[in-house]
């Protein structure tokens, strides 16, 4: 195991088997949330799809069941870890590498409700549907709020963080409430329609949710972009991570739809033309800087790719920022109805697809094997941070990723710790 700064590699030495290591629920932790997240959107993205053929439809239902499934699971797993590794789950709060990671929770309950509306009532009916919504919807929104709020104060009072460690991974506690604010206004019809009052604190509330996370993420964007500059590229198995980015940005442009298309049920005539207007006006300019991050992060796992990237949890952020853009070139498709923008959401689905399947099978082969979940790195009793021109060790197997993270002027920072986006 190297230390660089913030940054733990850990390879495996030459023919040292993994295979066979005994499932535990305490290395499961919160960043295992990000694979019903990637699932579930598979589902929802799919259905959003405009002109979708029915057998589309027909498989975005199994695959919203399968995440259903996942979410049970992985529940069951984390409370498990809570109730017997208790020492571990605090270590994890306090680790400002794991910490972002309970972001994942609110939105994989947000997203599995979200599909429960739009593809449950052919599996368990439209009222049972609804209310597995509502359930999950008010359960989301909820720790939704608290990991925004909770999670940035531990970062200030309880973490060590400098200003080369800013990482996209600080974007998941903020953007949960903007999956909030894109997912709550489907309920909004299914109020009573003389509950005029209760259906536009609904819509009103999902809005201020929507500038909570919105103004949340422009304060940290720059502190992203900003390490970047300055020390250069993630290291190789962490360059997924810079997809997180596309999460608020997609998700933003889903929730100004969704917000818009609710707007009729809540409102007066004239704000809900508003709504509509704003959802064009502010969804066109925010997705045409997504497609400029989606090229920029697209070269990097490249040129990543290039130097050896292999198979870690960190590629399930490669899903569900991804169908967050291809919903809200939906919902830019269906507001103006223009083509290009059809044309654009299935061209985003299909690479949702495929990064899915990749993430999926990797993961079902860690599971089958043994390698995952894997434990998270221990915090070093003091920090190891090696000096410009320090000699490092040389990796037992020679992964160009561990190389990289050897060269502390580039990646000092850089957090790497139990997550979907860690160094494994």
């Amino acid at each position: 195991m190297i230390v660089v700064g913030m940054v733990t590699v850990v390879s495996a030495r030459p023919g040292v088997r993994t295979a066979g290591v005994r499932f535990s629920s305490r290395n499961v932790g919160p960043n295992w949330y990000a694979a019903v997240m990637g699932t579930s959107i598979v589902g929802s993205a799919g259905a959003a799809v405009p002109g979708s053929p029915g057998w589309l439809r027909a498989g975005c239902t199994g695959v919203w069941v399968l995440a259903a499934a996942l979410l049970g699971l992985v529940l069951a797993a984390r409370a498990a870890h809570w109730a017997g590794h208790l020492d571990e789950a605090r270590r994890q709060l306090l680790d400002p590498a794991v910490a972002p990671f309970y972001g994942c929770l609110p939105m994989a309950l947000l997203s599995v409700g979200g599909g429960a509306l739009t593809l449950g009532p052919r599996v368990i009916g439209e009222h049972a549907a609804v209310t597995a919504d509502a359930a999950l919807w008010t359960a989301g929104t909820v720790s939704a709020l608290l990991v925004a709020a909770g999670v940035p104060y531990l970062m200030v009072t309880r973490h060590r963080i400098g200003a080369a460690d800013a990482s996209p991974v600080w974007l998941l506690p903020v953007v949960a409430p903007m999956v909030a604010a894109a997912l709550g206004p489907a309920l909004v019809p299914h109020l009573p329609a003389g509950a005029r009052q209760a259906r536009e604190a609904l819509l009103l509330g999902c809005y201020a949710m929507f500038g909570l996370s919105l103004l949340a993420t422009l304060m940290l964007l720059p502190l992203v972009w900003g390490r970047l500059l300055r020390y250069g590229p993630l290291p190789v198995a962490l360059t997924p991570a810079l997809f997180l980015v596309l999460g608020p940005l997609g998700q933003s442009t889903t929730a100004a739809g969704a917000l818009a298309d609710a707007g009729p049920y809540a409102v007066a005539p004239q704000y809900a033309t508003a709504l509509r207007g704003f959802a064009v006006l502010y969804g066109v300019p925010v997705m045409g800087f997504a497609l400029l991050w989606l090229a920029m992060a697209a070269a990097m796992a490249l040129r990543a790719a290039r130097r050896g990237l292999r198979f870690s949890m960190t590629w399930w952020a490669f899903t569900f920022p991804v169908g967050t853009c291809a919903t809200g070139a939906a919902a830019l498709a269906r507001h103006t109805g223009l083509h290009a923008a059809s044309w654009l959401a299935v061209v985003l689905y299909v690479a949702l697809v495929a990064a899915w399947a990749a993430a999926a099978a990797g993961t079902l082969h860690g599971l089958l094997t043994g390698t995952l979940p894997a434990p998270a790195a221990a915090p070093a009793p003091q920090p190891a941070v090696a000096a410009a021109g320090t000699p490092q060790p040389a990796p037992a197997d020679g992964q160009p990723a561990v190389a990289a993270a050897s060269a502390a002027a580039r990646t000092v920072g850089a957090v790497a710790s139990e997550g979907p986006y860690q160094v494994r």
